[in-house]
């Protein structure tokens, strides 16, 4: 199961540098509602994590939600280490609380830095398309070169919060330091 997922990725990295570009908005997010799905294959969350053996695998929605229906489309039916998928929006970090994945909408741009002090040491894997995000000392951010979909890591920040991110997955991001490293 994990090697399709990570063909898949591949693909996705694959596509032309002119495909994103000229795909509407929802094409793009779209392919970051696989990526999300795919992160969360390529990640190991400390055991202590889920409150109960058959507790859903959280992915949260932090602001302005840009994905529309494509990510509760993409996890319908999936699961994590047999936790069932969930998503939840929330305008609140506290209202995310229990999420193990994070996306961090463009709306909340001015309040990163006070976002990721509240997540800080909590096994959180945190993910955006904030410019600087994973600079910042977020985890996984996205960025656009060419029309091209692509990601930086901060494996600081991933081991900081107690998560260990697959060598698969490093190779496939551009690896970023922050100052909280």
């Amino acid at each position: 199961m994990r090697r399709k997922w990570f063909c898949l990725l591949l693909f996705i990295l694959s596509f032309g540098s002119g495909d994103v570009a000229r795909a509407q908005e929802s094409k793009e997010y779209q392919l970051k509602a696989a990526f999300l799905f795919n992160f969360a294959q390529f990640v190991k969350w400390p055991s202590g994590c889920f409150t109960k053996a058959d507790a859903p695998f959280c992915i949260g929605i932090l602001g302005n939600d840009p994905f529309g229906n494509a990510l509760d489309e993409t996890v319908r039916g999936e699961t994590i280490e047999n936790h069932r998928l969930i998503v939840v929006r929330a305008q609140r970090v506290e209202d995310l609380e229990g999420c193990q994945m994070i996306f961090i909408s463009r709306s909340e741009e001015g309040h990163v830095i006070e976002i990721l002090s509240q997540l800080n040491g909590k096994p959180v894997l945190t993910v955006s398309e904030v410019e600087s995000f994973a600079h910042d000392g977020g985890t996984i951010d996205f960025y656009i070169v060419a029309g091209k979909v692509r990601f930086e890591i901060n494996p600081g920040s991933a081991q900081h919060q107690g998560l260990k991110i697959s060598s698969q997955l490093l190779s496939l991001g551009r690896i970023v330091q922050s100052g909280n490293n």
